[in-house]
């Protein structure tokens, strides 16, 4: 009976107040270790990766982002000099994923070449890949290997059939021009000939191209026939009278 009446006494104010000490003091410590573990996990440099590739013809730089949690995160590239920065290649913002979220820069890097990749997410990160980017040792080939086509000359206008293969290499004969093509082409006279005076045009036309030789012909053939004609009435004449 003893025992139990012990139990059955109510706790004291300062049995409790010790209880809810130790309870806050055990949950304040579960918080920063959920809070340190969910800052562990967030983000870190560990999640990024960087890569000098070719796309075609051109150089490009990948960067990829792995934070499944997708904090925003500012990633710049720079090209390497003797250990310090010769250019600003370029900067873009990154939300990762669990599967991975990749962020591509234009750049025709050189073989060789050496890259500084810096992340920086606010409250997260603030650091750089490690080691630094270096580019393959050969540089990224033409498509097919083969060098740009020369730019296509102008097109030459087609021949025309004037100006075709002449008549002796073709083998057909040119065909000469016609009688009257000839003639009319003879007597055309020059352009810068001077013409003939009228009284030189009726002289031609009465000449070669008239009947005159004709006519002095039967008008002498008629003089010899008159001459005869008269001859002959003297002699009938004369006949007659001695008789």
């Amino acid at each position: 009976m003893a025992v139990l009446s012990i139990f059955r006494r109510p706790a004291s104010h300062r049995t409790v107040a010790r209880s809810l000490r130790a309870l806050g003091v055990a949950s304040a410590s579960a918080a920063l270790a959920l809070g340190a573990a969910g800052n562990a996990f967030a983000c870190d440099i560990s999640e990024f990766s960087a890569e000098a590739k070719c796309d075609g013809a051109k150089g490009v730089i990948t960067v990829t982002d792995v934070d499944p949690t997708g904090v925003p995160a500012t990633v710049t590239v720079y090209l390497e000099n003797h250990g310090a920065d010769a250019k600003k290649v370029g900067e873009q913002v990154v939300k990762g994923s669990s599967e991975g979220v990749t962020v591509t820069f234009d750049e025709d890097w050189k073989p060789n070449a050496e890259y500084r990749v810096h992340v920086k997410a606010a409250g997260y990160v603030d650091d750089d890949i490690e080691p630094n980017l270096v580019t393959p040792a050969t540089a990224c080939k033409k498509e097919n290997g083969k060098p740009p086509a020369p730019p296509a000359e102008p097109s030459k206008p087609a021949p025309s059939e004037s100006a075709s293969t002449p008549a002796e290499e073709s083998g057909t004969p040119a065909a000469s021009p016609s009688p009257s093509q000839s003639t009319s082409t003879a007597a055309a006279p020059a352009d810068n000939a001077p013409s003939p005076a009228v009284g030189e045009s009726n002289l031609a036309e009465t000449g070669a191209n008239s009947n005159t030789g004709i006519i002095a012909g039967i008008a002498a053939a008629l003089v010899v026939i008159g001459g005869g004609a008269v001859f002959f009435g003297m002699r009938r004449r004369g006949a007659s009278s001695d008789r």
